[in-house]
């Protein structure tokens, strides 16, 4: 028997908020995929809430401990979702889909459920003006030995072309002949020098250039909606220099951002015990500075998880903007 909990929907929720005193503040459920998303929502929303609202960040199921998009999504299946009740998701695909399978049609059409537009939180949290900041924490060394903004650019350009296949095999139903996964390889820069990061970009350009030449000879009459297809995506807001934002959001944290910042951070902390090596006036100072400093060090999956540099980011403040209208237009319909 399912329990009562299974059975909740915004009116329940509405009619709970009725129910409470006139001067108390009015609860808004907010679902997520997963229990690493909470803290990434609660960014998001935070900033609405005041004496007359607040967000309760949860999972959508606290018996059955489901989770992910499918289990969000089944809200607006059922009906459940509205002003007391929304849906938080990842965009993946689904959003530069712009409505061409009927998952994407919940995730942009609905004004009850919110996106990331980065593929995930993941590329959100390696938003490249914020990485200088993740070393820094996890190293407590502020020196900059590496541009990741130029890197994470250059490695954009790189795959761009390489990325709007991927979006149209999506679209046509194509992906059994090059899917995400095929993608991830592709994309992957492999070797990596932090004081020489160019032939890593050389390298990687070689690869798309070929998986590029064998999928116009597969699809030789592909120009014209390549191209059609090419120019709305960048009207959708994804730029040549942005496409890491884009990809599967996973594969960039893991295969891209992790190996470099362990590279850099590696070089940070041997340049801060070489500092402190070089500085100790004696065997026991230089021991106990070594200690202090090691104690103090962080692990870099863990800082980057809990980075959240991407509040200055574009797709981060479009998100909080949808908010913004779906409250605007739930006041209005309350007054009414």
């Amino acid at each position: 028997m399912k329990g009562l909990k299974d059975h909740l929907n915004s009116r329940y929720f509405e009619a709970a908020n009725q129910m409470t005193s006139k001067k108390a503040r009015r609860r808004i459920v907010a679902y997520v995929e997963s229990y690493d998303d909470i803290y990434f929502w609660r960014t998001v929303l935070s900033r609405f809430e005041d004496d007359k609202r607040y967000f309760e960040v949860m999972l959508p199921s606290h018996q059955r401990l489901e989770r992910g998009k499918k289990s969000v999504l089944m809200n607006f299946i059922e009906g459940r979702i509205g002003e007391d009740m929304i849906a938080c998701v990842d965009a993946d695909y689904d959003y530069l889909l712009q409505g061409a399978t009927p998952q994407s049609r919940k995730v942009v059409e609905s004004p009850y459920v919110f996106h990331t537009y980065a593929y995930a939180i993941e590329n959100l949290q390696c938003y490249a003006p914020s990485l200088h900041d993740v070393c820094v924490a996890v190293t407590l060394n502020d020196h900059r030995i590496f541009d990741f903004t130029d890197y994470l650019t250059q490695y954009s350009e790189a795959i761009f072309p390489l990325f709007i296949w991927s979006v149209w095999a999506y679209r046509t139903g194509n992906h059994n002949k090059f899917s995400l996964s095929d993608m991830a390889r592709v994309i992957d820069p492999g070797g990596f020098n932090v004081f020489d990061p160019q032939p890593s970009i050389d390298h990687l350009r070689q690869k798309v250039n070929r998986k590029v030449r064998q999928l116009q000879t597969e699809f030789p009459d592909n120009k014209e909606p390549y191209l059609r297809l090419k120019a709305e995506i960048k009207e959708l807001g994804v730029t040549p220099q942005t496409t890491y934002l884009y990809v599967q959001g996973h594969s960039l944290f893991d295969n891209v951002i992790v190996p470099i910042l362990n590279k850099v951070c590696n070089r940070l902390r041997l340049e801060r015990q070489d500092e402190i090596a070089r500085t100790a006036r004696h065997h026991t100072q230089r021991k106990n500075e070594m200690s202090c400093y090691e104690h103090s060090l962080q692990d870099i999956r863990q800082m980057l998880k809990k980075n959240n540099g991407y509040m200055q980011a574009e797709q981060f403040r479009r998100v909080q903007s949808d908010v913004e209208q779906f409250l605007t237009t739930a006041r209005k319909s309350q007054e009414t």
